[in-house]
């Protein structure tokens, strides 16, 4: 699920093969920001695809000059993106669950 508040969303519950297709096409649907940040301490259980996800809204918001950002992502979901060797390059925010 995701929510609006202004030029963020926030992203919660599983981000598994059975729910990204719709939470990244309700991501593609906050176009016209100039910066987006993307919150995602409500994220419960991941799989392989929540990094998929996180790459393609990434794709999506440079080809239309977005400036994005992620935070609060899960440990779970860093390891994953650290598995795969890019969660260099994801735009990472510095928050407390990124510390440890």
């Amino acid at each position: 699920m995701i929510t609006r508040e202004g030029g963020q969303l926030k992203v919660s519950g599983p981000l598994t093969l059975e729910t990204v297709k719709a939470l990244y096409d309700q991501g593609l649907q906050a176009a016209g920001a100039n910066s987006l940040a993307i919150d995602m301490s409500g994220v419960g259980a991941v799989d392989s695809s929540a990094v998929s996800l996180m790459l393609n809204w990434l794709r999506e918001a440079q080809r239309n000059n977005v400036s994005v950002s992620f935070s609060h992502v899960p440990d779970n979901l860093l390891s994953l993106a650290r598995l795969y060797d890019v969660a260099e390059l994801l735009p990472l925010s510095i928050d407390a669950s990124m510390q440890s």
